[in-house]
């Protein structure tokens, strides 16, 4: 900004002189210039560190943070207000980017994130990486993979409260552990082939089934360098290895026998599937590989959610003046199609969005059912009085379902615990009803029970405040 001439400034009275910005040139403020041009070239890296307070880079951090802190408290101010305010704002922005730094790598949701992966390194080493270095072999099994999907799971559901250190831990984590699942799916896969052939069918096949044997500990490599269990191996060194198996498959002579040709291929096939997971160094570095929101699979969800939302909307206002005559089931039916269409890429996090689609549809199916129901309900004399308890009870769920179904809001909300209070009470007057030995009423109950345990898990699903 052009604050006139050094005329003009001494016509100036000096009370205005001492409101305008001080020299620009003067040492304390040149010093904290440079201060302010090293804490812009830090910015980005603490705003995108996703690490602990362990890591080497959290501590280069840390540890230049805090030299600027002292060198902004080592500029003399010469109890200028001017320069004061200057060191107290840089201060400030320093002490925020340390504050910022410390919280993400010390954040429960990171410590969870931190607390599944080492789970997941455990499994994979003492199931697969540890026998293959003794010379044994990886027990691989169902339980392993089951396992394995529960963390995926678990970790898909950390909350990050939209911070991109917290979501970059949660996609770096999530998918080095998937394409373990991949690699160990294609272990799985070729136990169940007829492979490898006899050496006696022709010379090369002995040296396909060397090459198999090599895959075989490649394989594990790999696993191990996911999870970060291979020591001194390197991306780079095992895909120089597997690329030289390729040279030396692509040298064979098959002399045109179809089943050597096909057993050649699927060998390198498999090379392929293990090359294509040694590109994870960098994974979650890119921001539009952890920043889902431009997704396309993620944008056909969105846009499943707000057409449900507005039929949800329609559904309540029509229910609340007792017309029973806007039942868009078929509408919601065709949506559930929609999301069993949309392709999530084997992203966790993707299928964790259509996952909480399809409830929220289902949510709105089962509300206009119940609805229905109730209103054909025509209960006969003869009906046993537990039978009719139950059904009592299913008018109260119907009731709060609607509640649930319009609710928006947080758990610590006063509505929030009122619905969840009154959906429990339901669920023990429920479990006070005695069938007295009626079937229907066992039925029922049974159905019931389950009906308002869906709607409690429905509404936690709407306040746990998860977002990809």
């Amino acid at each position: 900004m052009d604050h006139g001439g050094p005329q003009q400034q001494q016509q100036q009275h000096p009370m205005e002189q001492q409101q305008q910005p001080y020299n620009p040139q003067h040492p304390a403020m040149m010093r904290l210039y440079e201060v302010q041009r090293e804490v812009a070239s830090l910015g980005p890296q603490v705003c995108t560190f996703s690490g602990l307070q362990n890591d080497r880079d959290y501590k280069r951090l840390e540890r230049e943070l805090t030299r600027l802190l002292l060198e902004v408290d080592q500029v003399d101010t010469e109890g200028k207000p001017e320069l004061q305010g200057a060191r107290k704002r840089a201060a400030q922005e320093v002490e925020g980017l340390l504050r910022y730094l410390e919280e993400n790598a010390t954040h429960p949701s990171r410590l969870v994130i931190e607390e599944l992966s080492v789970e997941a390194r455990r499994l994979v080493d003492e199931l697969i990486v540890a026998p293959q270095r003794s010379g044994g072999v990886a027990e691989i099994n169902d339980e392993l993979v089951d396992a394995l999907q529960v963390l995926v799971l678990r970790l898909t559901q950390v909350k990050t409260e939209g911070r991109v250190p917290l979501r970059k831990a949660r996609y770096r984590a999530l998918t080095r552990l998937c394409a373990v699942q991949d690699v160990i799916e294609g272990r799985t896969q070729q136990q169940t082939l007829s492979l490898p052939l006899s050496g006696e069918t022709h010379e090369a096949v002995n040296r396909i089934n060397q090459v198999m044997v090599k895959v075989s500990v490649a394989r594990g490599q790999l696993v191990a360098l996911l999870m970060g269990l291979s020591g001194r191996d390197s991306c780079a060194h095992l895909s120089r290895i597997l690329t030289e198996m390729q040279v030396e498959l692509d040298a064979l002579d098959v002399s045109g026998n179809g089943a050597i040709r096909n057993y050649r291929k699927q060998v390198v096939e498999e090379i392929n599937g293990l090359l294509k997971h040694l590109d994870l160094e960098g994974e979650g570095d890119d921001t539009r590989r952890y920043d889902l929101a431009q997704n396309n699979s993620i944008r056909e969800i969105e846009s499943v959610r707000a057409h449900v939302s507005h039929l949800r909307e329609g559904i309540l206002r029509h229910c609340a003046m007792g017309d029973l005559s806007f039942r868009p089931k078929a509408e919601l039916q065709s949506l559930l199609t929609h999301l069993d269409q949309v392709d999530t890429a084997k992203n966790p996090c993707i299928r964790e969005a259509r996952r909480r689609a399809v409830v929220e549809v289902q949510a709105a199916i089962t509300f206009l059912d119940l609805r229905e129901a109730l209103a054909r309900r025509q209960p006969g004399p003869s009906e046993h009085p537990s039978h009719r308890a139950v059904w009592q009870v299913l008018g109260s769920l119907s009731d709060l379902q609607a509640q649930v179904l319009g609710f928006d809001g947080k758990r610590v909300d006063k509505s929030y615990m009122i619905l969840e209070e009154l959906l429990t009470k339901q669920l023990l007057k429920l479990d006070a009803v005695d069938p007295q030995g009626d079937e229907s009423t066992k039925v029922a109950r049974k159905q019931a029970v389950k009906f308002a345990q869906n709607i409690l898990n429905y509404l936690d699903m709407k306040t746990d405040e998860w977002e990809y």
